[in-house]
């Protein structure tokens, strides 16, 4: 029965499966799966062809269709491979982008990752090729920056100064990342090359320019990659509505409900950002009009992404509008689990009904000043739970038994455990989510950047309990510690996040990467822009139709009051005019 349909049939069929219409290489791979299956097909008995043809004859032919798009699927391979140039943001941000990159390479694209060549994270690898560029410091430098950072969490409670002083050190850092931008566009050999390798898609995170100027000196369309911009230039550049109403500003620890002195607050808080944030892309702002002339921004650079992945997943974030090229991936790190090493799985198996800990601050932050590790260890010798803990600093001699310390764990993998009773974590994305997906309960130590807005979402939704990590002690530890993993409430709720956040009907992984392979399709996605990137200010907003309708009731209003006080005149007048007559 497979010869009975042509090739449009056979690319309707594979449509089916997928759910695009635009297959390009499946009608291929459909008929290499009718090829593969002819001996089956031939097996059929005549009674079984007629019955066949008397089916179609009548229209009635839908599970025959179900049957060969089955068979098609069998045998789907990938989108014919694209020419894709990825430009990351190092640090736990590329941790995220990584698992779409790797999954693009094995699906047949060729990706090309530009590496800094001092970074924290981003390595070379077998699934993607490398070109390394050069930076205005070395990793020696960069290692003393971060660990300078890093340091203070452990001192002092954040502060309004800090604020400040983050907005000067976050300029600095962009200051930082325009030069060595800047050294990246004025190697000749290198973007040459680059111009010359036909790529037909930018992978990037606008958190950094450097992808998003390439992408326009290129003239391929962009995907972006990213949790969120600072001071959400990501939502400002894409026109998407964000009323402060309802939706809580960065750092002001607001929720989405708010009473009035907390919407008092967070407009306050917004009109700070927006100055600040124009200290803060002040930087990036010159690079774009340095490179493309006129009054261009980063924002205005920015604003042509074709499509916008989002980490994003409601059952962390606030509910809130969004647009039809912005994609929901949140989670999308906590699809793969492997099974653990045999000694640590021995480990936490021996939990038993206890259960065991996992304890990490992140990938960025490994350690800690000697007299917190023992805090920590305090505490967790009176807990019956074991903990795995993932440090690299200098720990006591006393270490206890129920403690085992790693340089590296794979934090998914023991989430994934049913003997995991909590979750200690600093507040990163990356580690919510895998929280979630998992269904483990939460204590959370936030220590910079949007961790405290994290925080706040997390223990908002009754999963979560949140500590300083400035002024923690071993008592204040320990009753935390015992209230999470006695009070089941903690794990109820989570378990029902985590199923509405597993409910759906694409895993974010697969959906990241259909919407970049359909970018790569149709060379952009230009039909989910919105008309709104083409009015300005007074325009969106309708000030000009509110103007002129005032002025069309000023008129009106105006010609109303003279035709009746010319009607109050001519009555008046003809009584006067009467009674003098008479």
């Amino acid at each position: 029965f497979l010869r009975l349909y042509k090739s449009s049939t056979q690319n309707a069929a594979c449509t089916s499966c997928v759910g695009f219409k635009h297959t390009r290489s499946l009608t291929h791979t459909c008929k290499a799966s009718s090829f593969n299956n002819r001996h089956r097909a031939s097996s059929f008995n005549e009674s079984a062809r007629r019955a066949e043809r008397k089916a179609m004859s009548s229209g009635v032919w839908f599970p025959t269709a179900g049957l060969l798009a089955w068979l098609c699927c069998l045998s789907l391979g990938p989108v014919q491979g694209g020419k894709v140039l990825v430009m990351p943001v190092d640090g736990s941000h590329w941790l995220s982008m990584k698992i779409l990159v790797k999954e693009l390479s094995q699906r047949g694209h060729q990706i090309t990752v530009l590496v800094p060549e001092s970074s924290l994270l981003i390595k070379t690898s077998d699934g993607y090729e490398t070109e390394i560029y050069k930076v205005p410091y070395t990793q020696a430098e960069l290692d003393e920056n971060f660990n300078k950072l890093k340091e203070g969490v452990f001192i002092k409670a954040p502060g309004i100064q800090d604020l400040f002083a983050n907005v000067q050190r976050l300029v600095n850092f962009t200051s930082l990342q325009v030069i060595g931008c800047e050294g990246l566009l004025n190697d000749g050999t290198l973007m040459n090359r680059l111009r010359g390798s036909g790529f037909e898609l930018m992978l990037t995170d606008p958190f950094l320019p450097c992808g998003s100027v390439l992408a326009k000196m290129f003239s391929i369309p962009t995907v972006y990659f990213l949790r969120g911009l600072p001071c959400e230039l990501d939502i400002k550049a894409n026109k998407c509505p964000s009323p402060v109403s309802y939706l809580p500003v960065a750092f002001s620890g607001n929720t989405n409900h708010m009473n009035f002195p907390q919407r008092v607050k967070n407009y306050m808080t917004s009109i700070l950002e927006s100055y600040l944030c124009k200290i803060m892309y002040q930087h990036f702002d010159d690079l774009a009009s340095r490179r493309f002339g006129g009054d261009m921004t980063y924002r205005e650079l920015i604003s042509h992404g074709a499509i916008w992945l989002l980490r994003y997943d409601f059952t962390f974030e606030w509910p809130r509008p969004l647009l039809p090229n912005m994609v929901l991936i949140g989670g999308i790190n906590c699809a793969k689990k492997a099974p653990l090493p045999a000694d640590l799985k021995e480990f936490v198996d021996g939990s038993g009904d206890a259960g065991f800990v996992v304890f990490t601050l992140g990938s960025m932050v490994s350690d800690m000043p000697e007299e917190k590790s023992k805090l920590f260890l305090d505490a967790f010798r009176q807990i019956p739970q074991r903990v795995v803990w993932r440090y690299t600093g200098k720990l006591p001699k006393d270490v206890p038994k129920n403690v085992r310390v790693m340089k590296w764990l794979p934090q998914n993998d023991l989430l994934a455990h049913p003997n995991a009773k909590l979750f200690m974590t600093h507040g990163g994305t990356h580690g919510i989510y895998e929280g979630i997906c998992n269904g483990v309960p939460m204590l959370m130590f936030p220590l910079f950047g949007d961790q405290g807005d994290n925080v706040v979402r997390m223990v908002s939704r009754g999963v979560a309990e949140k500590l300083s990590i400035f002024d923690v002690t071993p008592e204040t530890l320990l009753a935390t510690l015992k209230k999470i993993t006695n009070d089941n409430g903690y794990k109820q709720r989570m378990t029902e996040l985590s199923q509405i956040h597993l409910d759906r009907p694409v895993p974010p992984l697969d959906l990241a990467v259909f919407w970049t392979e359909f970018v790569l399709r149709h060379k952009g996605a230009e039909h989910l822009r919105i008309a709104a990137h083409d009015l300005n200010w007074i325009q969106y907003h309708s000030l000009d139709v509110v103007g002129f309708l005032a002025v069309v009731l000023i008129i009106v209003s105006w010609l109303t009051l003279k035709c009746c006080l010319f009607s109050i005149r001519k009555c008046c007048g003809k009584r006067i005019t009467k009674k003098k007559s008479e």
